[in-house]
């Protein structure tokens, strides 16, 4: 089990002017609205409420970054898709997430979190076309792996490890559970390894 000592909030922001600037390596997590996003950060270091978890998507409205173990800083990010705020308020979380990615210096690998239960969506294709495009190294997640059985996770892992076969930029595709820790020992390794470079 790998222990995190301190993770602690950092500040959100809705504006890209104010960005806060930061020493440490940044890991985005990006992904549609209600995907498990802050869920995720919270099973990575261990902590209930570290991250603000909601069932209503479009809970999360503003850029959060956490300190953790003055190693890293994670980044989670408004969700792309449905939000019950409506059309305005998903453009401007749209331009902001846009903002963050093409301008952050020590953003060095983003997470990018799919449903297991469900086919990647356009939103979902479009982002990794949109990496492969800017050169972004990104991590496949597959969250919420302890809602289904181990025969769809490995189909689920197997038809995204084919769609991303020819991408350069894609790390791998990893089944997460924040339920039962499964994958977190290997995304904290895929962690360190980016950040570290």
């Amino acid at each position: 089990m790998i222990k995190i000592h301190k993770a602690e909030f950092i500040m959100g922001t809705s504006t890209p002017t104010t960005f806060p600037d930061l020493d440490l390596p940044e890991i985005a997590f990006v992904g549609r609205s209600n995907v498990g996003k802050s869920s995720l950060i919270n099973s990575l270091v261990h902590r209930k409420n570290l991250a603000k978890i909601s069932s209503t998507p479009g809970k999360t409205s503003e850029i959060n970054f956490f300190n953790v173990e003055d190693t890293w800083t994670l980044v989670d990010m408004p969700g792309f898709g449905f939000t019950k705020k409506g059309v305005k308020k998903r453009k401007e979380w749209f331009n902001l997430n846009f903002a963050y990615l093409e301008n952050r210096d020590n953003l060095k690998m983003i997470c990018l979190l799919i449903d297991s239960r469900h086919d990647p969506m356009d939103t979902d294709l479009s982002l990794i076309e949109y990496f492969e495009n800017n050169h972004m190294n990104y991590l496949i997640v597959l969250t919420k792996c302890d809602k289904i059985k181990p025969k769809p996770i490995v189909d689920r892992t197997e038809q995204l490890k084919g769609l991303i076969v020819n991408c350069r930029y894609a790390i791998d595709v990893l089944p997460y559970s924040s339920v039962n820790d499964l994958g977190r020992k290997e995304l904290m390794g895929i962690i360190k390894k980016y950040t570290n470079d």
